[in-house]
């Protein structure tokens, strides 16, 4: 499953789900799909565990500490803004304007 993309294995997990509950098929091709579905869930879980750390590495701050932020398009693009003027050393209104309660990830 190395090579798997996390789509690729989505839409097979999808085509396992709706076979099994579709019904029809037998017990021990029932059993070899569950099996394989369990196994593409594990691996679409472990991708998701990585990108979350990545998002966590991403949004720490100066002290390493990690900030929780919306996952809201506008949010992200007034922060991502205010990242790279702090970035490029730039100082203004924007870049100080981001207010922790108003902006939650999780």
């Amino acid at each position: 499953m190395t090579n798997l993309s996390f789509e690729k294995a989505l839409a097979d997990l999808e085509q396992i789900v709706a076979k099994l509950e579709k019904g029809g098929i037998a017990l021990n091709e029932s059993l070899i799909l569950f099996e394989k579905g369990v196994k593409l869930a594990r691996f679409l879980r472990g991708e998701l565990e990585k990108a979350e750390k990545k998002v966590e590495i991403l949004l720490k701050d100066e002290k390493g500490e990690i900030r929780a932020e919306d996952f809201e398009h506008e949010s992200l693009d007034s922060e991502a803004k205010s990242g790279c003027k702090r970035a490029a050393g730039e100082e203004g209104e924007d870049a100080d304007a981001v207010d922790d309660d108003e902006h939650r990830l999780f």
